[in-house]
């Protein structure tokens, strides 16, 4: 069908009905019902009979809207001031973006047909919403004639008003929404809604953010100093992340806020990290939580912070040590003193990277990491392996002392003040410090001695403490060679007791041994988990001891037939009678003690010479200076057991002719009166190896580094040949 002048459905027939109307709805002008309904029914019509019709009314509407937006564009660019434009924009486009959105509905069957003529185009990114083109029309044509010619003006504008609110002048902030927003909806393209924005406003935005901070803040620096700078920047990276959420676009699609503060960052912070830094050594070593709080925060939104580890690491070793060397005549004679340092340090460290760092977990791994070197640090508490002949590096002393303060807590008597729940807080104490100690072989070798003394001695404050303590020791990572055969030691004082039980009720049903029972206690151990038996040592046991051995072994085979004992007398003990002039006493003493006072038996007035008491004993010449030198020099008696001629220095110095003799003048001193009654214990620390056992266990000890840092070497061995070949 041809459209001509005489065909009433023809655009030239319309037009002259439609055009009022248009010019009507983009001046904003009230319009009848009728005429709104009539706008529908003429373009359908006319795009219905005759699609070439559709041309011609496109044509017409974009002069209509290009003439209008003409003469908006005058109303606008008038304007002088700054802000008198910004507001005369934002009002015209307020309402041209309203009309953007309704004007296009009456012509949609105009959109219908050109996408009807367009239907080989498929794809979903070529399909349009039905008022896209009158939309992108309206859109295109506001930002060819009056965005493009004012656009620097009022991104100046807008930079002006932000410029006032970041100086504290007066300012509008709802000029600037409104420009943003005329940013954001101006752009037709429906792949990039926000090109406009981000082209333009966005880039002016974070421009001229970056341009103030690169004065204001050296400014700042220059006349307060870089410690003061430290609140000033936290303060202002608050207030340009609180401005940027109302000023930048937040929608979908839009990253403003992230771009914003990262350059925030950048002009913040970055710019001046090596100012900062270099202050950071100062206030840790000042204690100075807030000022570290402020730079953590401030340095924790850059991906460096290692200079803030390397610092703190350093603080934390050499505070520490600076710590134990001030309070070494004290820590070093007293374990309990020590550990009570070290608790005190690690609470510290703890708190300074909990206040200041906030707990982050980087500056924890870096408090571990320089608390390891405190614990393992060789220049304080420096040790060889005791007994050992391999002279290499020297041991850290933290693993005995820990071991003695382990065997304080646990042995009765020792902390009567003590409740159960104080003594089981600070094992729990030593256990954290144990996850710092490197060689914690070492730990063990002195707590399997120290639990050895109290199981024989029977000295132990609760077993059931002994065994938590050992199964803590498991959690944390001891070797499991050692935390195995201290679980047998505990069930061999179990199978002990029972056996024990059994030797005491044979003992009283045999009349001829009627006494035995309440004269023994045996103890059967597994000698592989207590200790090495391949040095044995020789010694003459006196009579009393010596006929009690068949009775015992006799009724151990009765019970197991084919088990091999083997007397471990360097590990035995016993209470014996002795009587003085002044008065009688019970003493606690070794095997080893108890033979060399028995060779007084029937003699107990004579002088014995160190030759006399070797042929008597049969100890070898170490062990019998060292029971000697036990009992004429005992620190905590001011009367000796024994007295001795001449006088020397150390128990080497005894020679052949050396005479020993009973001190009949002897008696217990206590609160500075003399005691003619009571109970001794000369056992002390009760000797439980010789020295080649102690050269024994210390090779293992090496053996097994070895061993595991072999396993470990091969499982990396077997890792790379993995990656390698993959």
């Amino acid at each position: 069908m041809l459209c001509d002048a005489q065909n009433k459905d023809s655009f030239e027939a319309k037009w002259p009905l439609i055009q009022p109307i248009l010019i009507k709805l983009l001046n904003q002008e009230p319009i009848k019902k009728y005429e709104w309904f009539n706008l529908f029914s003429d373009v359908h019509t006319m795009c219905l009979w005759d699609e070439s019709c559709v041309p011609k009314l496109r044509k017409e509407l974009e002069t209509n809207i290009v003439d209008f937006i003409c003469s908006i564009q005058d109303q606008i660019k008038r304007h002088e001031d700054d802000q008198a434009l910004l507001r005369a924009y934002i009002g015209a486009w307020s309402k041209f973006l309203d009309q953007s959105n309704y004007l296009p509905h009456p012509f949609s069957s105009m959109e219908a047909t050109n996408a009807k003529s367009n239907s080989s185009m498929n794809s979903l990114s070529q399909r349009k919403t039905p008022e896209s083109h009158v939309r992108k029309l309206m859109l295109d044509a506001w930002y060819s004639s009056i965005f493009s010619l004012i656009k620097q003006r009022l991104q100046t504008g807008v930079m002006k008003i932000v410029y006032s609110e970041r100086i504290g002048e007066p300012f509008d902030s709802q000029l600037v929404v409104g420009i943003r927003e005329s940013f954001v909806y101006l752009s037709s393209d429906p792949d990039d809604r926000l090109r406009i924005y981000k082209d333009n406003f966005e880039k002016a935005y974070i421009d001229s953010m970056i341009e103030f901070y690169n004065k204001y803040a050296l400014q700042f620096i220059t006349e307060n100093g870089i410690i003061n700078y430290l609140t000033y920047a936290d303060s202002k990276l608050k207030e340009e992340e609180k401005r940027a959420q109302k000023y930048l676009e937040t929608g979908k699609g839009s990253n403003s806020l992230e771009l914003h503060r990262q350059a925030c960052i950048e002009v913040l912070i970055s710019k001046y990290q090596e100012l900062i830094y270099a202050e950071c050594n100062n206030l840790i070593n000042n204690n100075d939580i807030k000022n570290l709080k402020y730079m953590f925060e401030l340095m924790d939104r850059i991906p460096n912070v290692e200079p803030l580890l390397a610092d703190l690491e350093t603080y934390i070793v050499s505070e520490g040590l600076r710590v134990l060397r001030a309070n070494f005549e004290t820590i070093t004679m007293d374990s309990e003193k020590y550990v009570e340092q070290l608790l005190e340090l690690f609470n510290k460290f703890t708190n300074l990277v909990e206040d200041a760092f906030n707990g982050d977990p980087r500056f924890m791994t870096s408090r571990d990491k320089a608390f390891k070197s405190i614990v393992n640090d060789t220049s304080i508490f420096q040790m060889d392996l005791p007994g050992s002949t391999q002279k290499g590096k020297p041991e850290s002393r933290c693993p005995e002392l820990l071991a003695n303060f382990c065997d304080m807590l646990l042995r009765r008597n020792q902390n009567k003040k003590l409740t159960e729940e104080d003594i089981k807080e600070k094992l729990s104490n030593v256990v954290t410090l144990l996850k710092y100690v490197q060689n914690k072989d070492v730990f063990m070798k002195y707590h399997k001695a120290h639990l050895t003394r109290r199981l024989i001695l029977e000295i132990s404050n609760d077993q059931e403490m002994e065994e938590q303590t050992v199964m803590m020791l498991k959690d944390i990572g001891m070797p499991p060679e050692y935390i195995n055969k201290l679980s047998q030691m505990f069930k061999d004082i179990k199978v002990s007791e029972d056996i024990n039980d059994k030797f005491k009720q044979v003992a009283r049903n045999n009349l001829h041994n009627i006494n035995l029972a309440d004269i023994i206690n045996i103890k059967i151990l597994n000698a592989g988990a207590w200790s090495r038996t391949s040095d044995k040592i020789a010694v003459t046991l006196p009579p009393e001891l010596e006929d009690y051995i068949p009775e015992v072994e006799k009724f151990y085979k009765n019970e197991h037939s084919g088990r091999k004992l083997t007397w471990h007398h360097l590990m035995s003990n016993g209470v014996i009678n002795f009587n003085t002039k002044l008065g009688k006493f019970e003493l606690e003493v070794t095997t080893f003690q108890m033979t060399v006072l028995f060779a007084w038996t029937n003699r107990a007035s004579e002088k014995l010479s160190y030759e006399s008491l070797k042929l008597a004993t049969e100890l070898p010449d170490n062990e019998l200076r060292r029971t000697l030198w036990q009992l004429v020099a005992y620190q905590k008696l001011k009367h000796q057991v024994l007295c001795y001629s001449p006088q020397v220095k150390q128990s080497k110095d005894f020679d052949e002719n050396t005479l020993f003799w009973i001190n009949q003048d002897f008696c217990i001193v206590r609160n500075n009166k003399a005691q003619y009654r009571g109970k001794l214990n000369l056992i002390g620390r009760l000797q439980l190896s010789t020295e080649k056992n102690r050269e024994e266990e210390n090779q293992e000890i090496m053996f097994l580094r070895a061993e595991r840092t072999k396993v470990i070497f091969n499982i990396f061995l077997k890792f790379f040949y993995k990656v390698f070949y993959i």
